[in-house]
């Protein structure tokens, strides 16, 4: 059976962490490392984690597995980076604090789409549902992942969510997110694996189910003009200027005619 590395990275996140850590510690799915790297929080996110993992010692039979370390850090991708290196599973998830799974078997069915004996995908990924901060259904993502998705389709933006794409370890540890790309550096580092991924024949594969609640409003969202201009230096990276340019003229277009 595979085993899934779920990458947990905080800083301040006291009213978000709580149910970060009860989604991952009610999958029903065995193999499950959570990593969780903090940045030195002032407030109770520690105590919060400390407590989390006492509980699962009291429960021997979990085979649930947690590794934690609290240390500075140069922000949200430096620690994704000390995550990555901690990772031991077969696939690597990103699951930010306020994130939750959808159902308590998620990782089950995302488990299920990989076949017993077979060379594992490059890329597992799913749909994504935004949520409040109490967990409430706001909407699906507007942006949808493709049945056949390649490195190529990026440039139309992040068709998959972050926490809804499922590296293979071996291949996100190869590329770790370069902090020159600021908030867009998980659009570069998907791109990145995907390329990979090619290289070595691998395939993307889709879940088709929803493998993620996302909460509403993360730092791309409030920090949202510097993360456009981290993206269009992204796009510009992999697909050249021509056809950034290109696609951004579409998207003002296409705004325009919305209106």
């Amino acid at each position: 059976m595979i085993t899934f590395s779920i990458i947990t990275c905080t800083f301040q996140a006291e009213k978000e962490i709580q149910r970060t850590l009860e989604s991952v510690a009610q999958q029903t799915y065995p193999h499950v490392e959570h990593v969780l790297v903090d940045g030195a929080s002032r407030d109770q996110t520690t105590t919060l984690i400390e407590a989390y993992i006492a509980a699962q010692r009291m429960q021997p039979e979990t085979l649930h597995r947690t590794v934690y370390r609290s240390e500075p850090d140069k922000g949200l991708y430096d620690a994704m980076n000390k995550g990555l290196q901690r990772a031991t599973g077969d696939y690597v998830l990103f699951l930010n604090a306020g994130d939750t799974f959808p159902q308590t078997d998620t990782l089950e069915q995302v488990a299920g789409a990989v076949g017993e004996g077979e060379v594992l995908p490059g890329v597992l990924y799913g749909d994504t549902d935004v949520v409040d901060n109490t967990g409430r259904f706001l909407r699906h993502r507007r942006l949808m992942p493709p049945e056949n998705l390649s490195w190529r389709d990026f440039k139309w933006g992040m068709l998959v969510c972050h926490q809804a794409f499922y590296a293979r370890t071996d291949l996100a540890q190869r590329t770790p997110y370069r902090l020159q790309f600021g908030l867009s550096a998980d659009v570069d580092w998907c791109i990145r694996v995907m390329k990979m991924a090619e290289q070595k024949g691998l395939v993307l594969r889709p879940i088709h189910a929803v493998v993620v609640n996302y909460l509403d409003g993360g730092m791309s969202i409030k920090h949202h003009r510097s993360s456009l201009k981290a993206r269009f230096h992204v796009m510009r990276t992999h697909y050249g200027l021509c056809t950034t340019c290109a696609v951004h003229i579409w998207f003002l277009i296409r705004s325009f005619l919305r209106k």
